[in-house]
């Protein structure tokens, strides 16, 4: 596991923010949080990751036994793929995982299933590799509003639907912060302006649901936090008007899979809109990026939004 060298960025309040390397640089984050010499993982990446988690412990003078958690927030693939090969290596860790993504991290068969059913086997086993399942004894279910200890630093599991049932963010309160998984959105460094960041809401299958997502924003915005931590990419602030941009987005979501409701082609129907309107969101952000970079950041969420607002429709919403 070693010669890899992880691409980490050292934020406030003993906060690491580790490149998994998944797909494209800068697209899928790990956090390391140190307190005191021992340390919490939230969110993992996939199995490549798993070397650059480990090295990223090295390079905070930290051992694989001073790992005391593993906060997945849900369990999509590029959240928690990578989770129970880590685990091997954490001798005294606990895998914190909400109760209905609990079942999938101690048999991945049927998250293995959908992941194939979305990508195709071949392309699964070249992105994930083989899912490995983590013995039930290291797997803690969180109470709703649950609070965890590492070494004084008192860290709270928070559920949020919406983008998935089976998914909670991690408030923070030491660092003003809050790890939203994807509850909050992805909000990529590449897109930064003048203006800061911008968010987009993410509506990925199969279980969105937009009134439940609304209520995940209110419910990270109660922890007041300063700062979020993103899966999808780190550390945002301005998060007054971010949170008004999700909430904008969510409803932009709603509108576009009635526009196309019932087209023929409507998932073709629905990446087209969804490109164009992130095109207006980015210009309006004083973005001035070209459209092929547009592209090459965004093409993997507007494809997957649009199949998350397909299952949507077809749920009969």
């Amino acid at each position: 596991m070693s010669g890899h060298h992880a691409q980490t960025t050292v934020l406030d309040d003993g906060i690491v923010a580790i490149d998994t390397e998944y797909t494209r640089p800068l697209l899928d984050a790990s956090h390391l949080i140190v307190e005191s010499g021992r340390a919490a993982f939230v969110d993992t990446g996939v199995n490549s990751s798993v070397p650059l988690l480990l090295d990223a412990l090295l390079q905070q003078d930290l051992d694989v036994g001073d790992v005391d958690y593993v906060f997945l927030t849900h369990v999509h693939l590029d959240h928690a793929g990578g989770a129970g090969l880590l685990m091997q290596q954490l001798p005294n860790a606990s895998c914190v995982v909400h109760r209905y993504g609990a079942p999938h991290m101690i048999d991945p068969a049927k998250l293995v299933a959908g992941a194939e059913a979305v990508y195709g086997q071949e392309r699964m086993v070249e992105m994930y590799g083989s899912i490995e399942p983590i013995d039930e004894r290291r797997v803690f279910i969180p109470d709703d509003e649950q609070w965890f200890e590492l070494h004084g630093r008192a860290l709270q599991t928070i559920n949020t639907e919406g983008h998935a049932r089976h998914h909670y963010v991690l408030n923070d309160p030491q660092s003003r912060g809050v790890f939203t998984g994807d509850s909050f959105g992805v909000s990529y460094r590449e897109l930064d302006t003048a203006r800061g960041e911008i968010v987009f809401p993410t509506s990925t299958p199969v279980q969105f649901d937009p009134a439940e997502a609304h209520k995940a924003v209110d419910r990270i915005m109660a922890c007041e936090p300063q700062q979020l931590y993103l899966t999808h990419y780190s550390r945002v602030r301005n998060l007054d008007r971010l949170a008004a941009e999700m909430h904008e987005g969510i409803d932009a979501y709603v509108a576009m899979a009635r526009e196309h409701q019932h087209e023929e082609n409507r998932i073709e129907s629905l990446r087209t809109t969804m490109f164009e309107y992130c095109v207006q969101r980015l210009a309006a952000h004083g973005y001035s990026g070209d459209r092929e970079t547009m592209h090459s950041v965004l093409d993997i969420d507007v494809d997957l939004n649009s199949q998350g607002l397909e299952v949507w429709l077809e749920r009969g919403n």
